[in-house]
């Protein structure tokens, strides 16, 4: 998870598949920003406006999410959406229909940003898929505010991830650990993301769904901060192999989760 969270910079081109950006839509967009804000220190400048309003997400001057409204007549869920990196957008959404995939929105140009859709998996999970032009998505990472991990919280990993294998190339590490169904999904030998398959503790309400973790300095205290938000912990703080790690909601019910680097 950590070698997966260096950044390529903001003007090098993602490998296919590699984790390029992060989106969420909301339905209230000021008081959605105010949370993010006070909680990761963003700032927010306009983006692309192709689907009503939209905010970049900015730390130090460098982008590094999304944000859009939401439809007052459209009840979707509120999610974090990871974007993966296509050198051939339309190309891409035909192998992810061919494979059992649906494409929901696009492909589709969106100004700077470049060529996107949005597509979910056979097992119902939603994904974007960008091939980017000026915009070359997050531009910075491995610093608390930022992106720092995607993975796929999905029934079983086999049968999915033969899905993304063939969508985008991706290697395949699985887990050798009894009891524990994790494959990590790589680019060119480097983890990019995971896929966990978590068998009858998938959430009901939600299905199999991608979970995007944020950086941070301090877990405990990001998670106790996110509550006196009006965010709702999910799960406390612990630590892992990876560093400390936790998942909250936002006021809206996004869920995300939080890694604090043990270095």
């Amino acid at each position: 998870m950590t070698e997966a969270r260096e950044s390529a910079g903001p003007h090098a081109r993602r490998a296919p598949g590699t984790p390029c950006w992060v989106s969420l839509m909301a339905h209230g967009l000021a008081a959605t920003e105010e949370f993010y804000e006070a909680l990761f220190g963003w700032e927010f400048r306009p983006g692309p406006h192709q689907f009503g309003a939209y905010v970049r997400a900015l730390l130090d001057g460098h982008e590094v999410a999304g944000i859009g409204q939401l439809p007052p007549d459209r009840r979707l869920p509120v999610a974090w959406t990871p974007y993966l990196a296509s050198d051939d957008v339309d190309h891409t959404a035909d192998t992810v229909r061919l494979c059992g995939g649906t494409v929901a929105v696009g492909p589709l140009d969106a100004a700077e940003a470049g060529r996107m859709a949005i597509a979910s998996d056979p097992s119902g999970a939603v994904f974007g898929i960008c091939q980017g032009t000026a915009h070359l998505g997050t531009a910075i990472s491995g610093v608390p505010g930022t992106p720092a991990w995607n993975e796929l919280l999905t029934f079983e990993t086999e049968s999915v991830v033969k899905f993304y294998e063939t969508v985008f190339g991706y290697e395949e590490e699985p887990l050798l650990s009894a009891g524990f169904d994790y494959v990590t999904l790589r680019v060119a030998g480097h983890p990019v993301a995971g896929v966990h398959g978590v068998g009858h503790g998938l959430p009901r309400d939600r299905g199999s769904h991608w979970l995007t973790y944020f950086e941070v300095a301090d877990a405990d205290r990001t998670l106790r901060q996110a509550a006196e938000l009006g965010g709702r912990v999910l799960r406390a703080a612990h630590d892992s192999e990876h560093g400390r790690v936790g998942t909250v909601t936002d006021p809206e019910g996004a869920v995300f989760s939080v890694i604090q680097n043990p270095a």
